[in-house]
């Protein structure tokens, strides 16, 4: 969902103070701008997923209303090709996920955004990972159909938890937001209704004047607008309108529960209409964009980070 943007500022580099340096903490990561996206016809970037064929390379899906086609781009947001999913309907395209199951890559697509909280269903599509190239066009592999044992919900958040082959999605305009489950690959063509886990009570609440004047002031800044799961499977991040929340789970530890542990929070500064984000190659670097026309792309590198 478009927010209305304002010019973007440079981040400010971070400042150690001499003698203090030497017994600070380390430092929480600072966004740094890799490039823009180049490619015209991504106007309001929506969800992002690091490609399972090939290093370096970034799917990228606009949100609802523009044509059924997922965009691949590098780090630097260079187009990299496209392909056009056959069969499918951008209602409301809001999130992206990969995934490698049974050693063939696959990407999710998800249409689950409803703002209005009205669609009887949602939809999520997987289709096997072509190559990045020009004008490819690729068929589902398989769909899923779902609503929400609570009623209709907004949402622009879909990670896969691969180990246990289910598929999480985190709500956006309850407050908290609340973290549902899908099986992967269902045996069943039937509609399903997702599984509610419970609430993720670790992104911040808003005071009760910021849900009041959210709309006089344009700011939503506890929404969370996407998500993701790393390789390894031990790391995951929930992006907010402001930031970035980096969590970090145990083995032995279920995703529910560690959404819920304390979580490192990296500023977003000035950057508006956040709505997209995914880990890169590995579990150490994340890439967001935005819902703006040629939207720059952050890197944000995680290396040394943990929860804090």
């Amino acid at each position: 969902m478009r927010r209305k943007s304002k010019p973007l500022q440079r981040f400010a580099p971070l400042l150690l103070f001499a003698g203090y340096a030497a017994t600070a903490p380390a430092a929480t990561p600072v966004p740094e701008v890799t490039g823009r996206l180049e490619n015209p016809a991504i106007r309001e970037a929506s969800g992002l997923a690091r490609s399972q064929r090939e290093p370096g390379v970034l799917w990228v899906i606009n949100d609802g209303g523009a044509n059924e086609i997922v965009h691949a781009i590098d780090h630097a947001g260079i187009r990299q090709g496209e392909f056009k999913l056959k069969k499918s309907s951008n209602k409301d395209w809001e999130d992206l996920a990969s995934f490698r199951l049974d050693d063939i890559a696959y990407l999710l697509i998800a249409d689950i955004g409803d703002n209005l909280a009205r669609r009887p269903y949602r939809t999520l599509y997987i289709v096997e990972e072509p190559q990045a190239a020009e004008n490819h066009k690729a068929k589902i592999a398989w769909r899923l159909d779902y609503s929400y044992p609570n009623g209709p919900r907004d949402a622009e958040s879909v990670a896969v938890d691969v180990e246990n082959q289910r598929i999480l999605i985190l709500s956006k305009r309850d407050i908290p937001p609340l973290l549902y489950a899908l099986p992967l690959h269902p045996e069943a063509d039937d509609r399903l209704t997702a599984s509610l886990l419970g609430p993720v009570l670790s992104l911040p609440r808003p005071r009760r004047e910021d849900v009041e004047f959210a709309l006089l002031r344009n700011d939503w800044y506890w929404q969370p607008t996407g998500m993701d799961i790393s390789q390894d499977n031990l790391a995951a991040v929930i992006m907010t309108y402001r930031a970035v929340y980096y969590y970090e789970r145990d083995p032995e530890q279920g995703w529910f529960d560690a959404l819920n542990s304390k979580p490192l929070r990296i500023s977003l500064g000035n950057f508006e209409n956040a709505e997209a984000i995914a880990f890169a190659d590995d579990q150490h670097t994340v890439v967001v964009t935005g819902e703006d026309k040629h939207s720059r792309v952050l890197r944000i590198d995680l290396n040394g980070a943990g929860n804090q």
